[in-house]
């Protein structure tokens, strides 16, 4: 069971951080993301809709082509350019700390995972400067976790207005290798492009001022990433 703890400056003063990959967090073939990192993620993978095991849409960029596969971890590292905030964020979390400052007694505040083995007090990146302070590499995982928060609150209106609009199509995502494998990536949705495309001005308008019609965009336009998939998963395989 996870060992998480509100992260304290002076408790945890000497703590360090390894920021590589995680066995449990990462050999996934699939990421959650946020619209508000969609404009990063398509430029390294192909971003899917799905559904939840409730029933609720969701976003996520294809990691693998099976299941447990990470096609962009090597050796505990990362490859792209760009890794998903949901897993950029380390052993760090967002959680609820009690406060006498505030009227409600609580506030957001960033909690770590004292028993994730990435961290520990001799190897690593410091949380904390000598002198106080965060590190930069604490800043950057704030960051990272306020992007996931706010994220999670804005990605169900944006998904029922693609809903809404019939933009949700089911796609044939099948891969086949020149060894004749073939894998196929079931209960897979996309922004329908014939849809899309045959929008009335009102709607892309809507769209639009609610910020949503350029996750839209790219949601739609990082589909040929999926090539990349296939080309990383040859060379996994020895077939390029």
């Amino acid at each position: 069971m996870p060992n998480r703890v509100p992260l304290d400056n002076v408790e945890h003063a000497s703590l360090r951080v390894t920021p590589c990959g995680s066995p449990e967090l990462d050999n996934v073939n699939q990421a959650l993301v946020v619209p508000a990192e969609f404009e990063e993620v398509q430029r390294e993978y192909p971003i899917f809709i799905r559904k939840d095991q409730d029933g609720r849409f969701l976003t996520v960029a294809l990691l693998g082509l099976e299941k447990g596969e990470n096609l962009f971890l090597d050796e505990g590292r990362w490859i792209s350019r760009y890794v998903p905030a949901s897993h950029s964020r380390g052993p760090f979390y967002l959680g609820v700390r009690e406060t006498e400052e505030l009227q409600t007694g609580r506030e957001l505040a960033v909690h770590i995972d004292l028993d994730d083995a990435r961290v520990g007090t001799v190897e690593g990146e410091p949380l904390f400067r000598e002198h106080g302070g965060n590190s930069a590499y604490l800043d950057h995982v704030t960051s990272r976790l306020h992007l996931i928060h706010e994220g999670l609150a804005v990605a169900p209106q944006m998904l029922a207005a693609f809903d809404e609009l019939g933009l949700i199509q089911p796609i044939d995502a099948e891969v086949q290798l020149d060894d004749g494998t073939c894998y196929h990536l079931p209960s897979m949705l996309t922004i329908g492009m014939k849809q899309f495309q045959a929008l009335p001005s009102d709607a892309l308008e809507r769209l639009h001022r609610s910020g949503f019609l350029a996750p839209a965009v790219f949601s739609r336009s990082s589909l040929p990433n999926l090539n990349r998939l296939v080309e990383l998963k040859k060379r996994k395989l020895g077939l390029a």
